[in-house]
């Protein structure tokens, strides 16, 4: 973990022409020392797990950060460069906590999908009724459908919605309001809670199952209590031998 965060400092400062300037050599040498501690922890792990390293998803996660940090810094190559900072995503795999939260995400991809599916729809029909109704006197915003589309996503985030498109179209079409103001009700405040209800759900199904399986652990293997339970008949005997020895 501290190798993770001094090399995420690293990175940073690695965009600053002055700290370059002053420092360049040095963070250059740090970032070989730290992609060879990756690298010699990435070989000790397969080396100690073998093939169940591949089978594990965080473990084939570190192993393709790791090998994408790995590429030349070379001009063409400049992209991959710009992927070392993948590295500071390793965080996610060495906090349990953050596990939890990526997994309840993956988890939550098949209704999400669901929901975006939903969302593309409602965008659709909006985009066809505001490039119908808007399109010939704001072509900027509702030429098109890809137009309206993207109007329609700046409306939905809240930004400038009002006052940048909403308002002048007023001026024109005084029953503009009811069709943007429909459209922000089902996608704002409607659809994109359903993303959140999703992931939440998710979350709370995961944490059930791990609450199961740590209370099956902690309830233990019947045959583990085999032992000491005849190690009990064992002094019960030995205590009721002793008993008819000493009746007294």
């Amino acid at each position: 973990m501290t190798v993770i965060v001094l090399n995420a400092i690293a990175l940073g400062l690695e965009t600053s022409p002055t700290v370059t300037a002053a420092i360049g050599p040095q963070l250059h040498l740090f970032d070989q020392i730290v992609i060879t501690i990756f690298c010699v922890e990435i070989g000790l792990r397969i080396v100690a797990r073998g093939l169940r390293f591949f089978r594990d998803p965080w473990g084939i996660f570190d192993f393709a950060v790791v090998a994408i940090t790995l590429a030349p810094a070379s001009d063409s190559l400049l992209i991959l460069r710009a992927l070392r900072v993948l590295r500071v995503l390793r965080v996610v795999s060495a906090i349990p906590r953050l596990r939890r939260v990526v997994g309840a995400l993956l988890h939550a991809v098949p209704g999400v999908a669901a929901i975006a599916v939903l969302l593309l729809l409602i965008f659709y029909v909006y985009a066809v009724i505001t490039t119908n109704l808007f399109g010939a006197a704001y072509p900027d915003w509702f030429g098109t459908i890809g137009d309206s589309m993207f109007s329609l996503f700046q409306i939905m985030t809240l930004e400038s919605w009002s006052m940048g498109i909403v308002r002048p179209i007023l001026e024109q079409f005084p029953w503009a309001w009811t069709v943007f103001v429909s459209f922000i009700i089902v996608s704002s405040f409607t659809v994109l809670n359903l993303f959140i209800a999703i992931v939440i759900d998710s979350m709370q199904t995961i944490h059930a199952g791990e609450q199961g399986a740590s209370a099956s652990r902690s309830a233990g293997n019947p045959a583990d209590s085999e032992p000491v339970l005849e190690e009990l008949r064992a002094l019960r005997r030995e205590f009721a031998e002793f008993r008819a020895r000493h009746p007294g």
